[in-house]
């Protein structure tokens, strides 16, 4: 399994041994990504879900029809998301801090000039891309990022740079470390599509996601924090309610902005000085995917759990996802030293209150990633179903909703054993994929 998505809990024991069970973790994770994936999923046990059908949803009624798998191009590296061009070309992001061009033929241009400094290191990169409604017109952009220090050059570091060199440190000298920070920023794309000008920082905190709200504000998802409070990637055997403004601060959240970077005058948290303005949502772990039901208006995102615990969520204005205080995962087994299986996340519990539910979840993982609600005519059957990303589960998952509730799950592409990152409805209404290993394709109905 790939160290960019199962991002690894260390217990607490001497940095010593934190560093070389790190290291031999990471090394195994590359040389080995099948042993490393059977470390990584463990044998968690099954959760006792919220509601039925929370999760282990059956086959649908009637099976997806055969459709055509084409291969536009194989020759990316770690694309990370794509945007579709007024002139038929693609715009793709790749998590080393490139974004490029590809034309439908296949060719692949060289990358776009302008883009800001990437710092490339464990999850951390280049991110999303996203058009501006008026594009054709204004040439405008918005995409998410990993930024460096000042005085720090772009660079890709070895993950032990962000994991282990940062888990092996007490609270107090994490919070003096300059690592880099998560933006979203805005730009303008040369009309030659060689270069990004004038580009302006409009948020920071999130770097995962940015989705255009029907009410035209962009909402942006990110990572939990974990370097800023007293928390691993895959939590801690305490809760948080002492002070909740450290989860709404540092978890994974949702932020809401204008287009220009302003803050809108009904964000949830305006009134309470102790929480970032920006802040829309919070208490989700890795929001790597994210998307408005078409249906409602509402904002849906993937988030990854630690070992186990793969969630849906509808993300609501002030609304609380948990984490790490609850989580249908646990923490990762390989990196105890105790021998202990299936130590509980935050307080221990899968549901608290005050906590919202997520729609949907996944024991063993799926690693979700890229998400969409189908709405286009090209595939009639799958009209209003939703579909997620698999990377550990090398697939593409379609899910069949029912007034917000999954109520039918079938796996896709489960032959091509690829990784996937991304899934985007094209103008055309056909369906265009992603994989980590460097694929753009394309999926139309086999006639």
């Amino acid at each position: 399994m790939n160290t960019d998505r199962r991002r690894l809990k260390m217990p607490i024991v001497s940095a010593f041994i934190r560093v070389n069970l790190r290291l031999t973790a990471l090394v195994t994770a590359l040389v080995s990504p099948t042993l490393a994936q059977s470390q990584f999923t463990g044998n968690t046990p099954q959760p006792k879900p919220a509601f039925p059908g929370q999760t282990k949803a059956p086959p649908p009624a009637k099976a997806s029809p055969a459709f055509n798998v084409e291969t536009i191009t194989a020759r990316l590296n770690s694309p990370w998301s794509l945007a579709f061009l007024p002139d038929g070309n693609f715009l793709v992001t790749e998590s080393n801090g490139f974004l490029r061009v590809v034309r439908p033929d296949g060719v692949v241009y060289a990358p776009i000039a302008g883009v800001p400094g990437v710092k490339v290191v464990a999850a951390q990169g280049l991110h999303d891309i996203l058009l501006d409604p008026d594009f054709a017109r204004n040439r405008k952009l918005y995409f998410t990022y990993f930024a460096p220090p000042p005085g720090e050059e772009p660079a890709i570091w070895p993950n032990e740079f962000f994991y282990v060199k940062v888990w092996s440190k007490p609270l107090a000298e994490r919070r003096t470390m300059s690592l880099g920070m998560e933006r979203v920023a805005s730009a303008k794309l040369s009309a030659d599509y060689k270069r990004l000008e004038d580009v302006q920082t409009l948020a920071e905190g999130a770097e995962r996601r940015v989705v255009l709200a029907p009410d035209g504000k962009l909402l942006v998802t990110g990572a939990d924090r974990f370097r800023f409070y007293d928390s691993d990637l895959d939590g801690v055997e305490h809760d948080f309610t002492e002070n909740p403004d450290i989860r709404r601060n540092f978890s994974g959240r949702v932020l809401r902005i204008n287009r220009d970077g302003s803050i809108p005058k009904d964000n949830p948290w305006l009134g309470r000085p102790t929480v970032p303005p920006e802040t829309f949502a919070h208490g989700l772990r890795d929001p790597e995917g994210a998307a408005i039901n078409p249906a409602t208006g509402e904002l849906w995102v993937t988030d990854h759990g630690p070992q186990g615990g793969d969630e849906i969520n509808i993300v609501r204005a002030g609304k609380d996802y948990g984490w790490p205080d609850v989580s249908y995962g646990v923490q990762y087994d390989a990196y105890r030293t105790d021998g202990r299986k299936n130590v509980p996340v935050g307080n221990g519990g899968t549901s608290m209150k005050g906590v919202e539910e997520p729609v949907y979840f996944w024991v063993p993982d799926i690693a979700p990633s890229g998400m969409l609600f189908y709405t286009g005519d090209v595939f009639p059957e799958w009209k209003g179903n939703l579909f997620v990303g698999g990377l550990e589960g090398q697939c593409l998952v379609r899910l069949v909703i029912q007034s917000d509730r999954v109520v039918a799950e079938e796996r896709l592409l489960t032959d091509l054993k690829q990784r996937m990152r991304d899934v985007r409805q094209g103008p055309d209404g056909a369906m265009y994929l992603l994989s980590r290993t460097g694929a753009l394709m394309k999926l139309t109905p086999k006639k």
